[in-house]
């Protein structure tokens, strides 16, 4: 197989995990725990983090397991992966996203598309979720640059779990997720009506990283021979 080709499957089956993963542990914290929604979502968080933090050690070392359009887009304007992947990888992104939703939907019984009915894209969801991103998108970058991308997994894995209590919309950060989870009328579902406004408050999120990134880490570290290096790609993934 070519390489962005098992790139780019990398990234649809890793997206298409991370949302079964989501979705499917929304709809079984609701059928374990009925009458309590803090415990709810406290599983639907655990699980959540679980599955992420599995799914980037596993696909890591084949994609990079962006699994979300914003980190793809951010790493483009700070120079990791180049248009070609952009070109592969979103589309794969969004592709596993829908899959994993029906694929959550179908395991618990339910029609295998059902439009969710949640309206969440409120000023303070849609602030949240630019948060959410700009958060998320600092943490991975901040990670990597600093030469500890060892941590990534895990550092990635407790801000979302955090993510999930600290913001008002769970800490979605991420345009394939929120479209996956459109497609189920679930606990973890969002409105079709309500994605746009997320995707463009995660866009806003991860542009607001990536000036700040670059500010706080001009250069990038490499463990590897301990020097620090200047604000380049520092593999040409194409």
């Amino acid at each position: 197989m070519p390489e962005l080709a098992r790139r780019a499957l990398a990234e649809l089956v890793g997206t298409a995990l991370l949302v079964a993963g989501i979705v499917g542990s929304g709809i079984a914290a609701v059928q374990l725990s009925p009458d309590d929604v803090g415990l709810q979502l406290l599983e639907n968080t655990m699980a959540t983090v679980g599955v992420l933090i599995a799914l980037i050690l596993a696909l890591g070392p084949v994609s990079g397991a962006h699994f979300n359009p914003a980190v793809t887009l951010a790493d483009r304007v700070l120079g990791g992966v180049t248009n070609r992947d952009v070109m592969a990888y979103i589309p794969a992104q969004i592709t596993g996203g829908v899959i994993g939703a029906v694929v959550a939907n179908l395991m618990f019984e339910l029609p295998a598309v059902d439009l969710s009915t949640k309206h969440r894209a409120s000023p303070a969801h849609v602030f949240a979720e630019v948060v959410a991103t700009f958060g998320l998108l600092l943490v991975i970058f901040g990670v990597v640059r600093s030469g500890r991308a060892a941590a990534a997994p895990f550092a990635v894995g407790a801000y979302i779990g955090g993510g999930y209590f600290f913001t008002s919309s769970t800490s979605v950060a991420n345009p394939a997720v929120t479209i996956g989870r459109t497609l189920s009328d679930t606990f973890s579902g969002i409105a079709p009506t309500s994605a746009p406004a997320f995707i463009l408050a995660q866009l806003i999120g991860a542009a607001v990283a990536v000036v700040c990134v670059v500010a706080l880490y001009p250069t990038i570290r490499d463990v590897a021979a301990d020097v620090v290096v200047p604000h380049t790609a520092q593999e040409d993934h194409a």
